[in-house]
């Protein structure tokens, strides 16, 4: 389960640490904000950046998981286009939703991927991923970004991003696990509960297990519901 763990951490990365070959311990490329003028730049900017903090600061994260959470919100969250993909992931579910629901939701099941692999996020360093070539058109709107994530012995998975283009820039909406697509998945065990139980009960699940996270003062560790 450590490894898979491992791969959830790149969802709940969002926008990814990857680049163009094995990113160095430091960030040598000097970057000091995120560029989300074409997805490479996107990815590369936002990578070195996290891969920065992460090492400078990786005791300090685990100590206290909120600085944790509030560098994510900072570098990564911003190009992550997380209304998109939570009306995905909602599905039919979504369109009968209240615009509060709609928000509880996006706010949960985001908390709810830093509560549940945040851990394993710190446990990321530069040499564990590599983009491949991704070769994107200059006037395209939508764009796949491929990369291998080593896990700790030494297997290479597939890890695509897939990624739009808005009017704030490229952002990403989906991230792709060895062929299976972590929007599909949520929207098919979601579906399934909330079918079962309504959508209220599946965001209040949600919540309460945030609090419960964030009342324990660490990032839990384990796989999360769905």
């Amino acid at each position: 389960m450590r490894g898979m763990r491992t791969l959830f951490a790149v969802i709940a990365l969002v926008a990814g640490m990857t680049l163009s070959s094995a990113l160095p311990a430091q960030n040598k490329s000097g970057f000091t904000a995120v560029d989300p003028s074409d997805p490479v730049k996107l990815i590369d900017s936002a990578a070195n950046i996290m891969v920065s903090e992460l090492d400078s600061r990786r005791a300090e994260f685990r100590k206290d998981p909120a600085k944790l959470s509030a560098l994510v919100e900072r570098v990564l969250l911003p190009y992550f286009d997380v209304d998109h993909s939570a009306r995905l992931v909602l599905g039919k579910h979504w369109r009968n939703a209240s615009p509060e629901q709609r928000q509880r939701f996006i706010d949960a099941f985001y908390g709810s991927l830093m509560s549940n692999y945040g851990d394993a996020l710190l446990e990321f360093t530069g040499d564990r991923i590599k983009v491949l070539p991704s070769p994107v058109a200059a006037d395209a709107t939508s764009a796949t970004v491929r990369t291998e994530v080593k896990r700790s012995n030494g297997q290479k998975i597939p890890v695509n991003y897939s990624l739009r283009k808005t009017e704030a820039g490229w952002k990403v909406w989906d991230v792709v696990i060895e062929g299976i697509s972590y929007v599909k998945s949520f929207r098919e065990d979601f579906g399934s509960e909330i079918d079962q139980k309504g959508l209220d009960a599946v965001i209040q699940r949600l919540e309460s297990q945030n609090r419960v996270a964030r009342a324990g003062g660490a990032v839990k560790t384990g796989a999360a519901r769905p």
